[in-house]
């Protein structure tokens, strides 16, 4: 059997995770696949004797077997949440705040720009905030102060309708990947980090990280500008993690690990079910307050990469994966 990294060998940089995967298990199971845009593996179809399905990269769903109401409430970070408070899932809390005045005759009070601010106040001016509908770790970060939140409200707007605005949570942050009741695999999730070479200066070092950042269609992190030191140089091989987002997109980390309780594992599956997702991972804090058992779920992804298992040779995860979907499709 061929490897992923084998299949991935003559596709240009820019050809989807996915569709590369999808491949990979076609050979492996006798399917058929068929790029039907030129090359740019954003639509396929996946057939058999009996039967062919089309599938989307990019920004389509990834995962057919989740319905369209399951995916679009995970897609909705309140409503997300909502709809596992009401199942007993403990999560972050946080309101949404809109950040444009358009169907504003649309939505309830209490919501607005100035709202966000009174909220933000309430928190003790120290938020974590995120894109309502955001994905990939885009402008996801800790805000320190008003007159931030001010400006990362403008910056986003450019960009987005509406905001999350959360308490801040410090824990051991965890992926846990399910299908249906199955906890596939567990993953710790690192920072990014910038590594020194012993000749730029960590601005130097903040501003490449940034470019490659906006190259991937992902908002900067905020270093802060007059903070003097910045004009250090890091020793080679130095690192200096970025905190805030983890997202493999922003140049996170992810470890293939054992999930850190049982009761992480379960809090996942229930939520989950919750939203009624048959593939879904579940990011959460573990160990909060310093305590082992303590878990809360940050969000619930219905459309996870996977990326991590062909870094890690997981090969056969990814094809334990496509199976599930090919199964549920009537392709098997």
């Amino acid at each position: 059997m061929r490897s992923v990294k084998e299949f991935r060998q003559g596709k240009p940089g820019f050809y989807p995770d996915q569709s590369i995967y999808a491949e990979f298990a076609c050979a492996e199971f006798g399917l058929t696949f068929r790029d039907l845009d030129g090359g740019s593996g954003l639509i396929f179809s996946i057939a058999s004797k009996a039967k062919s399905l089309h599938f989307g990269a990019g920004r389509c769903s990834w995962y057919p077997q989740n319905n369209a109401t399951a995916s679009t409430l995970a897609s909705d970070k309140y409503f997300t949440g909502k709809v596992l408070e009401e199942a007993g899932v403990r999560t972050i809390g946080g309101e949404y705040f809109f950040l444009h005045d358009r169907y504003r005759a649309h939505r309830p009070l209490g919501h607005e720009r100035d709202d966000a601010l009174a909220y933000f106040r309430k928190l003790g001016a120290a938020a974590f905030v995120k894109p309502l509908t955001g994905s990939r770790g885009d402008f996801a970060q800790r805000v320190q102060d008003e007159a931030a939140l001010t400006r990362y409200l403008d910056d986003v707007a450019k960009y987005y309708d509406a905001v999350l605005i959360q308490p801040v949570v410090e824990g051991v942050e965890f992926r846990i990947f399910l299908l249906d009741d199955d906890a596939l695999y567990c993953a710790r999730k690192y920072p990014p980090f910038v590594r020194g070479d012993g000749v730029y200066t960590l601005r130097e070092l903040f501003t490449a990280h940034n470019d490659a950042l906006r190259a991937r269609g992902l908002s900067p992190v905020s270093p802060g500008d007059s903070d003097s030191s910045l004009d250090a140089v890091l020793a080679k091989d130095e690192r200096r993690d970025i905190p805030g987002r983890m997202n493999l997109s922003a140049g996170g980390t992810m470890v293939l690990e054992a999930a850190p309780s049982e009761a992480a594992v379960t809090l996942a599956k229930k939520a989950t079910s919750a939203l009624g997702l048959r593939v879904a991972a579940v990011d959460l804090f573990a160990g909060i307050g310093g305590e082992p058992g303590a878990a809360t779920v940050i969000e619930v992804n219905s459309n996870p990469s996977i990326r991590l298992l062909e870094e890690s040779d997981r090969g056969d995860l990814i094809l334990k994966i496509w199976h599930h979907t090919f199964s549920s499709m009537g392709l098997l």
